[in-house]
């Protein structure tokens, strides 16, 4: 069983963000599912010491676009990808309909420029997906996006594809008058910062992203969705943990505890943005294996990057297993059966996504895509995950190789099957290297 929360998200680096309280000894058993007294906090909302080891077995509020946001919840329990639900899943929310009627931001994203220009859902589709990584008390205007997800499904609806830009890619970001921003060449993440600038909020700082990515790729899209990393930790949270297998060794910049089990960030951020080791502090590890994370873990395991060899490609990767990690758990039995169990999740859910469903309506995406599933979903990793780095003006940057390129241009094309079967070296798997 996964370690239960830690009562607060854990801080990224050393910084004035409250730290989780003192963890439990790294031999302490995991507590039962039992519910603790209420005067005590009880040690399972902390996370524990040591390594991880694997088990066998806006500025503004935005406003509320009516619609049927019971299917924008079911969204962002997947990872905010509008297809990977069966109609079992939706059998079951069915009967919380009412509950949830407008509770999901839903908001115009795309702009009129990035938009796909089809009337019909009937055909191949395109969706983009940004993950934020949002403060408590931090608006859309300091934000950049830390994730960058593009899923295709083909034209029959009948498989889906996703496939991660790098965030550090070199690219050209075109004029955007909405924030006053001029264009330039920066790093892709930095679109979203840019767009989001003067006013131009979320709304803003994702369009001019999918403007960039469309100068960039050619590709444009049918609908969008933006999520907050937060997010994924409550839904996450409502499941009672994920299961996950680690395929590399991954040690915390973020979590770590001292030698009175003080739970600490183990690394401060240097000069050169290199994590420097502090002194007295020993980094939580995930080592590889399948096991069950909880939500904390989770959210800590998919943000990590800098101690990894394969660093923002590794991260990558982990972000789209855990996002079919999500749709697995959510049409397990012992989700979609359950209706308390449901409900808490929808609940967590409403709160974290704000989508585009584009020209259509979700109801149209639902049935459009209720045969796409876990099972027919392929990841796709960009530069085949290998770095394509340059440094200009002593700026690092990834670059986007041919072969990527060709990738997008089969997005464009619907061909990204053939791709694939041209190139089984750039699918990302679900398995762990060991003890898969």
């Amino acid at each position: 069983m996964a370690p239960s929360r830690p009562p607060a998200a854990q801080p990224p680096f050393a910084s004035a963000a409250p730290l989780p309280p003192r963890p439990p000894a790294a031999n302490a058993a995991p507590p039962a599912n039992t519910r603790p007294p209420a005067n005590t906090r009880p040690a399972a909302n902390k996370p524990p010491t040591g390594t991880a080891k694997p088990q066998t077995a806006a500025q503004q509020p935005e406003k509320k676009r009516r619609g049927d946001p019971w299917w924008a919840k079911l969204l962002v329990i997947t990872g905010a990808l509008l297809m990977l639900f069966s109609g079992t899943a939706i059998a079951g929310v069915t009967v919380l309909l009412d509950r949830y009627t407008g509770s999901v931001n839903q908001q115009s994203l795309l702009g009129s420029e990035a938009i796909a220009s089809g009337t019909s859902i009937d055909g191949p589709l395109t969706l983009l997906l940004v993950g934020i990584d949002e403060r408590p008390g931090e608006n859309a205007e300091g934000s950049r996006a830390d994730s960058i997800i593009m899923v295709h499904i083909t034209a029959n609806h009948d498989a889906a594809y996703l496939m991660s830009i790098p965030r550090d890619s070199r690219v050209q970001i075109p004029p955007f008058p909405k924030s006053r921003y001029p264009g330039g060449t920066d790093k892709i993440n930095s679109a979203f910062f840019f767009g989001s600038q003067n006013g131009g909020g979320r709304a803003g700082g994702f369009e001019l992203l999918a403007l960039t990515i469309k100068k960039l790729t050619g590709v444009t899209f049918n609908a969008g969705a933006i999520v907050n990393f937060s997010g994924f930790q409550a839904v996450t949270r409502a499941l009672g943990g994920v299961h996950m297998c680690i395929d590399e060794t991954v040690t915390s910049i973020h979590i770590g505890h001292d030698s009175r089990g003080n739970t600490k960030p183990p690394f401060r951020m240097g000069p050169d943005l290199r994590p420097i080791p502090i002194p007295g502090v020993k980094p939580y590890v995930y080592n590889p294996g399948c096991r069950d994370l909880a939500d904390w873990e989770a959210l800590d395991y998919v943000r990590q990057r800098e101690l990894i060899p394969d660093g923002d490609y590794g991260r990558q990767r982990h972000q789209q297993q855990f996002v079919k990690a999500l749709a697995q758990k959510t049409l397990s039995a012992g989700v979609v059966t359950n209706p308390k169990k449901l409900d808490s999740v929808l609940r967590a859910a409403g709160q974290a996504l704000t989508v585009d469903s584009g020209r259509f309506a979700l109801s149209d995406w639902l049935f459009t895509l209720k045969d796409i599933n876990p099972d027919n979903v392929t990841m796709i990793k960009t530069n085949a995950g290998n770095f394509h780095s340059e440094t200009i003006n002593g700026m690092a940057f990834e670059t986007l190789d041919a072969t990527s390129l060709e990738l997008f241009r089969a997005v464009r094309e619907d061909n990204v099957g053939y791709f694939v079967a041209q190139h089984p070296d750039w699918v990302n798997t679900d398995k762990a290297a060991v003890g898969g």
